[in-house]
């Protein structure tokens, strides 16, 4: 190659001479101004460089200079060279170069290293400069970084200046370059991909990121296994506790927050200890707030709810109305009374009249019953605040403590009338075991004496005289369904809402209600979780204070009240929980009660990565792609690695509103049959043909193999 002095900037001084002798020799290196080179069109990439790669290449010019040379031909026009160079190879490093001269960083004839290429086919050497070059490594990449930043003590935004590239860029590179030598010769090999080395980056501890290799098999060396793996000594940001502290807060107190380069996300909190103690610095600050603003006698904060707190629960009932007040109301109602006959009796009624019937309507609703604590038992009762499964603080009231129940002489007369409270006294002697019989420690060779009338009778003619009257009992509630629901609503609502004297009922049964929380998150947040805690709620507010006040309660409840009222009790029962103990027989008869109440869980259940799709194998959602949408889909998202199916999947499904089958509601037999005899032509209950099958109809039951095929999902 013949290397010549630089080119003058006078266009002119080219004629058709120089022409000649430029293409005679063939290739030479010269050093051209800027401004007198152009693009070539017979430079093969004909798409536009981006702006991101102009930026680019610019700032690694301004900061190491010219690297390569450029390749360009001289440009000929009528045989006659003009003065001026077309780029072969190089426009971007000439764009960059232009954005250098047009911000005043360098001149506009800058002095540009080229090699004046004549020999060679423009449209061959442009093809070969964008073939011929192969990429390095991104491995080999992130230890360059990661490099850099070591030797030469370069930041992030240092290096992101001097590459023309977004500090998040480098940032992210030079995470990478920090993972484990190990695992980037790993990566290197092809034992891992992108995706997992990102996955081990979200930690940069080196340690861990070996343990976590070496514990989980290949095969399940999945995205997200990998992360949570690496962070499970963490608390992330969307975790109860960091949602109720707050970020902001937590930061403030000095902590730590370790983020995840490569996903979106607000990532997780390192100092589990500093969090915890602010959550129950807040929370205990919640709890004494409100104790000492509603006047309550104590308060204690939890994270979740203390079952086992051992208090009686008392729930809050209409408050009594100030005379004024109740004086308010009655005037009211007497004024919306003449005006309902105003109104009726006209033929065209007064704008006024409307407006002021709305106006006592809205201020007699304002005025309705106020649900509240009386002072008295505020004094002797306290709160709980608790953490709910999204963060949200929830004061739960009305709580007894042992301690501080009355008097235990206060207590014989609950639940009875006096004169019967007396008369039971009456029947034993010395509170004696009813099993005992008094009279058989009397000498057989004495006569009995007369005795007081008023003696205390023996207790095992009590347990005699009783049984028969119990006896007596039993057949007349057999003979009276109506009584019979009233006695078993009452003897269920003392135990549904924890009253202090739950056996204040002459009823052998009783019932327990398995708390959901331990098992399903954000059940109280859910559809049924609402319902049913609205449900007890006003139940809970409509019913007496005392024990002793239930009978009566229920018994002046209308039919179809005193029904709702048993219904919610009998369903706080319900348990169809596939838990650690096996009941099949008890899974069936969920299973058969779902059908006879045509449960249809879509209602209140939808497939979502937090809720199934994440917890479940790839094999899982894909199938149930298929089964929702069509093997087509499903077939799409085949590649796709765990975090993507799940994203890709769940919109799809949850429009479908697929269920899995343990959520599937099958249609009893019996619900089947019964409907059946509703059509026409059906035999009616009560004749010989009752209980033959329906048409259709799947004749012999279920047994409980079917609820052992639920469980086994």
């Amino acid at each position: 190659m013949t290397v010549h002095a630089q080119i003058a900037a006078d266009p002119a001084a080219h004629n058709a001479a120089q022409a000649s002798a430029l293409l005679a020799d063939a290739q030479t290196e010269q050093l051209i101004p800027l401004n007198r080179l152009k693009k070539s069109l017979r430079n093969v990439r004909k798409v536009k460089h981006i702006d991101a790669d102009i930026e680019a290449f610019a700032a690694s010019l301004k900061a190491k200079g010219l690297l390569q040379n450029l390749v360009v031909e001289p440009e000929i026009r009528d045989g006659v060279a003009t003065g001026y160079y077309l780029v072969t190879a190089g426009e971007g490093r000439r764009l960059g170069l232009k954005r250098l001269a047009k911000r005043r960083q360098i001149a506009r004839d800058h002095l540009v290293r080229c090699v004046v290429d004549t020999r060679n086919d423009p449209g061959e050497v442009s093809l070969d400069e964008n073939t011929s070059r192969r990429s390095m490594h991104p491995a080999d990449e992130f230890e360059a970084f990661a490099d850099l930043a070591d030797r030469k003590g370069w930041g992030a935004v240092e290096i992101a200046a001097r590459f023309g590239v977004e500090p998040e860029f480098v940032t992210k590179r030079l995470r990478l370059g920090a993972v484990a030598p190990a695992l980037l010769e790993v990566y290197r090999e092809e034992g891992l991909t992108l995706e997992q080395l990102m996955a081990f980056a979200v930690n940069p501890d080196t340690e861990r990121q070996m343990q976590v290799f070496a514990q989980l098999p290949e095969h399940n060396r999945q995205t997200y296994a990998i992360r949570r793996a690496m962070t499970e000594t963490k608390i992330a940001a969307d975790d109860r506790r960091a949602v109720f502290v707050g970020m902001e807060a937590y930061a403030a107190a000095g902590g730590a927050v370790l983020r995840d380069l490569f996903t979106e996300g607000p990532g997780w909190l390192e100092d589990v200890a500093l969090l915890e103690r602010l959550v129950v610095e807040k929370l205990e600050g919640l709890a004494t707030l409100a104790r000492d603003e509603e006047g309550w006698k104590w308060s204690a904060a939890y994270l979740d709810h203390p079952h086992g707190h051992g208090c009686r629960r008392v729930w809050e009932h209409p408050l009594a109305r100030s005379p004024e007040v109740q004086a308010r109301i009655d005037a009211l109602t007497a004024e919306r009374d003449a005006l309902v006959i105003r109104i009726g009796v006209a033929d065209e009624t007064p704008d006024s009249a409307d407006a002021r019937f709305e106006a006592v309507e809205s201020e007699l609703a304002d005025l309705a019953d106020d649900y509240g604590y009386e002072p008295e038992e505020k004094a002797r009762a306290g709160l709980f605040v608790v953490l709910s499964a999204y963060g949200e603080p929830r004061i739960e009231r009305g709580f007894v403590r042992p301690e501080d129940e009355p008097a235990p002489e206060d207590e014989g007369d609950e639940g009875a009338d006096d004169g019967a409270a007396g008369e039971a006294d009456d029947l034993t002697s010395d509170g004696g075991d009813p099993g005992d019989d008094g009279a058989d420690d009397l000498p057989d060779t004495e006569e009995e004496p007369a005795g007081d009338p008023r003696a205390p009778l023996p207790a095992r003619l009590v347990a005699d005289l009783t049984a028969h009257k119990t006896a007596a009992l039993r057949d007349l509630v057999g003979q009276s369904p109506d009584m019979a629901l009233i006695a078993l609503t009452h003897g269920l609502v003392l135990q549904a809402f924890g009253y202090r004297f739950p056996l204040a009922s002459c009823l052998d049964l009783q019932i327990q209600s398995r708390d959901l929380r331990g098992d399903g998150d954000g059940i109280e947040a859910g559809r049924a979780g609402q319902a049913l805690a609205e449900r007890h709620a006003g139940w809970a507010r409509q019913l007496p204070a005392e024990a002793s006040e239930v009978w009566a309660f229920v018994l002046g409840l209308d039919h179809d009240s005193r029904m709702s009222l048993l219904a919610h009790c009998v369903s706080l029962s319900v348990n169809g929980v596939h838990g650690v103990e096996r009941k099949p027989a008890a899974w069936l008869h969920a299973e058969r009660l779902a059908g006879a109440l045509d449960l249809d869980m879509r209602d209140y259940w939808s497939p979502t990565a937090e809720r199934y799709l994440g917890r479940v194998t790839k094999a899982r959602v894909l199938a149930a792609v298929e089964e929702a949408v069509s093997p087509e889909a499903a077939g799409r998202l085949t590649g796709l690695k765990k975090d993507a199916l799940v994203d890709a999947a769940q919109p799809s499904l949850v429009e479908a509103r697929w269920l899995p089958r343990l959520l599937r509601t099958e249609r009893s037999e019996a619900g089947a049959a019964e409907a059946a005899r509703c059509d026409e032509g059906a035999p009616a209950r009560g004749t010989p043909d009752a209980d033959a099958p329906c048409e259709g109809e799947p004749v012999g039951g279920d047994g409980e193999d079917g609820a052992a095929d639920l469980a086994a999902e």
